[in-house]
């Protein structure tokens, strides 16, 4: 059996972080499939989904010092069920993932007067597969 969750996107608000006995941070992140028009002219408008996440101990401390709104993350790990109860006394339940790994994808912020790094261009590569007519040593 699989309980696997990944998610990439931008976090909606900044962390919530309590002190227990374990660090405990917990954000949403928002994920956006985007819209696109069907073959008879129909819009389908992008469409954006927002999911639960909830990190302990170091990780949470990771959180808690560096991720802000907005932040782009991938963040992988379980999915839980959570049970509790609303401020009107009305039994509710959230689905949460549980981070295992949690990748920070937006670059550094650029200090001040720091100048732009320059663009690298990609190595040509020593190998290209797909069609290739050389003759090579394989039996078939």
């Amino acid at each position: 059996m699989l309980n696997k969750a990944q998610v990439i996107g931008n976090l909606g608000a900044d962390p919530k972080v309590s002190n227990g006995q374990t660090k405990v941070a917990s954000f949403r992140v928002a994920t956006t499939e985007k819209g696109y028009t069907l073959q008879n002219g129909t819009q389908v408008p992008d469409r954006t989904e927002w999911h639960n996440i909830v990190c302990f101990g170091k990780m949470a401390e990771v959180v808690e010092k560096f991720l802000k709104k907005g932040a782009k993350v991938f963040i992988e790990g379980k999915m839980r069920t959570r049970q509790y109860d609303d401020k009107n006394g009305v039994s509710r339940s959230i689905m949460e993932v549980h981070a295992d790994t949690l990748v920070m994808l937006d670059s550094k912020p650029q200090q001040p007067g720091q100048q732009q790094p320059q663009p690298q261009q990609a190595a040509p590569s020593a190998t290209q597969y797909g069609n290739n007519n050389d003759k090579d040593d394989l039996p078939f």
